[in-house]
């Protein structure tokens, strides 16, 4: 079993043709900008959005670690009372959810291949994302075997952060890593996700080396890494690089935001917004103009 917190049909921006993407739950890193904060923890997570609540006081009567209280009014919430048994989510109107369900290889693949037609048409398949998928490293080896089982391309987006037995090992399975380059400078690394990036840098090399083909992801957040050596430093990175295939930069946006509020807790970059298509281009113009990899918004 793993705990999965969503599967995204029909995407088509996080590997080739059409996909499904299935995101596990956990992740080693603690990013400042993370848009899918309900991802960072390997337990399952209790979300509320206050605009959708009737005040039926349903969520009161039936949850039995008694979390939900009305305080003048507020609909107030004890998140570590929480049983993740799904009470109040069954009887609410569509204000809570419990974020994270455990599912079996064949429940997952099952949902997967519901699109198999679509796949067969524009070489799709599946991607495993997150949080980390690597969090839930039995679980995905087995996952992934059996989508390649089923004659499926499979990406996995990855922030690199795991032992390298484990990209070893589930490297056969893998057609394409999508793999995350958040930060090269590793104090800022350190400063802007929790960790240092020597084992994530070390991975992708030995990645490259053994044949595997990635395409770096860059999340470029401003007033962070923003910044000319920071791109220079991607350029180089990729063109020193034998397999990969394009530099995806992916700028911020402040989805994050709102499901922090939702989850109960507070987002660090609350005062910064989307930057303007002007700002974008010239971020993938200044990486472009110094490497022979193709540069793109991802």
């Amino acid at each position: 079993m793993a705990l999965i917190f969503n599967i995204q049909r029909f995407s088509v921006n996080d590997g080739p043709g059409i996909r499904t993407n299935v995101f596990f739950k956990g992740c080693p890193l603690n990013c400042l900008w993370c848009h899918n904060p309900e991802s960072k923890s390997t337990k399952p997570d209790l979300g509320f959005i206050a605009s959708k609540c009737i005040g039926c006081g349903h969520c009161l009567t039936q949850c039995p670690g008694h979390c939900h209280t009305m305080e003048n009014g507020e609909h107030v919430i004890d998140r570590s009372k929480c049983l993740a048994c799904r009470a109040c989510e069954r009887f609410c109107a569509g204000a809570l959810e419990i974020m994270g369900r455990e599912m079996t290889v064949d429940e997952v693949l099952g949902e997967v291949m519901k699109d198999e037609i679509f796949y067969k048409t524009s070489n799709g398949g599946m991607t495993v994302s997150g949080g980390e998928p690597m969090i839930q490293f039995p679980f995905i080896t087995e996952l992934l075997r059996a989508a390649k089982e089923k004659g499926l391309t499979c990406c996995m987006e990855t922030c690199g952060f795991a032992a390298w037995a484990r990209f070893e090992e589930i490297m056969p399975y893998v057609d394409l890593f999508l793999y995350d380059i958040k930060e090269t400078d590793p104090a800022r690394h350190r400063e802007y996700t929790g960790a240092d990036n020597a084992l994530i840098l070390e991975n992708l090399r030995k990645l490259d080396g053994a044949g595997a083909k990635t395409v770096l992801r860059c999340p470029i957040i401003p007033g962070l890494n923003d910044r000319a050596d920071h791109f220079a430093a991607v350029a180089h990175l990729a063109d020193s690089l034998k397999n990969v295939q394009g530099i995806d930069v992916e700028p911020y946006h402040p989805l994050g935001k709102t499901k922090c509020e939702n989850l109960g807790r507070d987002y660090p970059l609350a005062d910064l917004s989307f930057p303007d298509k002007a700002q974008i281009q010239a971020w993938i113009g200044e990486i472009a103009a110094q490497t022979r990899v193709p540069v793109r918004q991802g």
